[in-house]
């Protein structure tokens, strides 16, 4: 990854922060107007250009990676609690899809999940599925979150990002030990007639939110929740990306060289990386009401025994740097993309 590239994305914005306080980086993804044309892009023909979107392949896997006896707890450990819909009965269904246009002009997506927040606008992801790394371009274009995709519907709406949060030094200096990503998303819109667009309300409102963890210690038992489709090193290929999957396992603390990356977790899951960058890792995941607290996001998978099958899942460590970009996103609302 070239540095001289990523050095174009200075000028889109920098939240200022208190002094030993994180740097926030923020851009734009879409004005109202814009975000009204990226939902009819991805909703119009019957979902075509949502069918044909194939699984981001930048930065899916690396060759090394390597234990660390710690991990770098900078502030008190946080918890934000997670949140069930605001309609009883309608169901937990915070993870999804994000869509967006690569450096290539065609339609790709990554995973996605919806967390708490103050407007309840907040999806997480890796900062490579929203920060375009093989441009100068700050962010990728069009794009959306569809939680509980299908076969080219949104079944509880389409939500275009109006705001991204990471922090500054990911988009500025490549830095992978920060590659994650929070962004402000409008209230949902369906498409029930061509042309047409409906209001669907409020993200977390419609299917809940994750809550969201940081500087915990190593060692817990995470479960991670992502829509793998790529072939393992051997040539196979168990997943389809269709269907959400889901494997758990114990975090650890690690580095990976290839990436100047030395604050990483890692944990034991049989994804591939294509289609799973963004899978979100859950620590006290709850099976009947679907609900955890975020503590990692894959950013890359690894074969570390050498048998030609990815069986490590990698995220840069959720510290307080973390939290700091959290906050900046979570005071940020968003609103409606439909006329009143």
């Amino acid at each position: 990854m070239s540095v001289v590239l990523l050095v174009g994305l200075l000028g889109s914005g920098l939240v200022a922060s208190p002094a030993g306080a994180a740097s926030v980086r923020t851009d734009p993804l879409a004005s109202q107007a814009a975000a009204v044309e990226a939902a009819t892009f991805w909703l119009g023909d019957g979902g075509a250009n949502l069918r044909s979107a194939t699984p981001y392949s930048v930065q899916t896997a690396v060759d090394d990676v390597s234990p660390r006896g710690e991990v770098p707890i900078d502030t008190k450990p946080g918890i934000v609690a997670p949140t069930p819909p605001a309609i009883p009965g309608k169901g937990n269904t915070t993870f999804g899809k994000v869509f967006f246009l690569g450096a290539d002009g065609l339609p790709h997506w990554c995973t996605g999940t919806a967390v708490q927040s103050q407007y309840r606008n907040i999806v997480a992801t890796a900062a490579h599925c929203v920060y375009d790394t093989q441009r100068s371009d700050a962010t990728l274009g069009k794009w959306v979150f569809v939680p509980g995709y299908s076969d080219g519907t949104a079944p509880w709406g389409l939500y275009v990002g109006k705001q991204a949060f990471t922090h500054y030094d990911f988009p500025v200096y490549g830095d992978y030990d920060r590659d994650y990503a929070f962004v402000n998303v409008y209230n949902g819109v369906v498409s029930p007639a061509p042309g047409e667009l409906t209001d669907a309300g409020r993200l977390v409102d419609s299917v809940g939110g994750q809550g969201l963890a940081w500087n915990q210690p190593p060692g817990s038992s995470a479960d991670v929740f992502g829509y793998p489709a790529g072939s393992h090193p051997d040539g196979k290929q168990p997943y389809t990306g269709e269907s959400l999957e889901s494997s758990s396992g114990r975090t650890t603390a690690a580095a990976v060289p290839s990436l100047k990356a030395e604050e990483f977790a890692a944990v034991g899951s049989p994804f591939t990386g294509e289609g799973a960058l963004g899978s979100s890792w859950l620590l006290r995941y709850d099976k009947s009401t679907r609900l955890g607290v975020l503590n990692g996001i894959t950013v890359s998978v690894a074969d570390t025994d050498g048998d030609l099958r990815y069986d490590t899942s990698l995220s840069p460590y959720f510290d307080g740097e973390l939290s700091e970009v959290y906050r900046a996103a979570v005071i940020t609302w968003s609103g409606s993309i439909v006329p009143a």
